[in-house]
């Protein structure tokens, strides 16, 4: 099975992304035209349960992700490649470096989920844990995710959207997936990795990277984007793309 998704870009250096808990392959859209096509190839590929594998069977694990984002670049025919991956991709594309780690290259890791999952308190876990079937959770989770600073009006498309362009079993599995999973000791800490978060999330935050990725890997650095909160996709579009390119066309993967 190869899983679906779209390219942006035809240039020599490819870039696997992949999406949060509350997106899908196209949830990249607002940067998607802003992005350099002569010097990267941009692979958006959905998560099992999401968007065109929206009925695809599956585990639903951190390790099912990583290994079918390494089956399709090997079918597109890359063997060296850079990644990104946003909150629950963020701790996708850490397994597929300690899976296959002379395979990846760079690593943007934007409000990512650190490797080692997140405690929460009992009564935010039984709001995560409902937000499968009840759009009106949803909705609370991203106002709060971004400060509750953003529009009602985008605070209701985001929720519809995730509802949308996800199978609520696996929406729900995905959650003790990314929340639970725990491979911080298998990390093998060499490769150049570029940690984005913004300034208005209250969970993914400065803090919580300089206690995980800052310490878990050798070459290493931080931007904090200051008028972002977890998705910085929709509220800051081109600084999440100049930060990314930035990083990695230092990062180019050596022919």
């Amino acid at each position: 099975m190869t899983n679906t998704f779209h390219r942006v870009g035809h240039g020599p250096h490819a870039v696997l992304v992949l999406h949060g808990w509350f997106g899908d392959a196209h949830a990249f859209e607002p940067i998607e035209p802003w992005l350099s096509r002569d010097d990267f190839s941009y692979i958006f590929m959905d998560c099992r349960g999401y968007g065109g594998m929206r009925d695809a069977r599956g585990a639903y694990t951190i390790g099912e992700i990583a290994s079918d984002a390494l089956d399709l670049m090997a079918v597109l025919g890359h063997e060296r490649f850079s990644v990104a991956g946003h909150s629950m991709g963020g701790m996708a594309i850490e397994r597929m470096a300690v899976l296959a780690p002379d395979r990846v290259h760079g690593m943007v890791a934007i409000a990512p989920v650190p490797c080692g999952g997140i405690a929460y308190d009992a009564a935010t876990r039984s709001l995560l844990e409902t937000a499968a079937g009840d759009v009106g959770v949803r909705r609370t989770i991203i106002d709060r995710s971004t400060g509750g600073r953003l529009p009602a009006q985008w605070l209701d498309w985001k929720a519809a959207y995730s509802a949308a362009h996800a199978s609520p079993a696996a929406f729900a599995a995905y959650l003790p997936a990314w929340a639970d999973t725990d491979f911080s000791n298998e990390i093998v800490g060499k490769h150049r990795l570029k940690v984005l978060v913004g300034r208005h999330d209250p969970t993914f935050n400065r803090a919580l990277m300089e206690r995980t990725y800052l310490r878990r890997y050798r070459q290493v650095t931080m931007e904090v984007l200051e008028d972002a909160g977890h998705y910085p996709m929709n509220e800051t579009p081109l600084a999440l793309v100049a930060a990314m390119e930035s990083f990695l066309k230092e990062a180019s993967v050596p022919g």
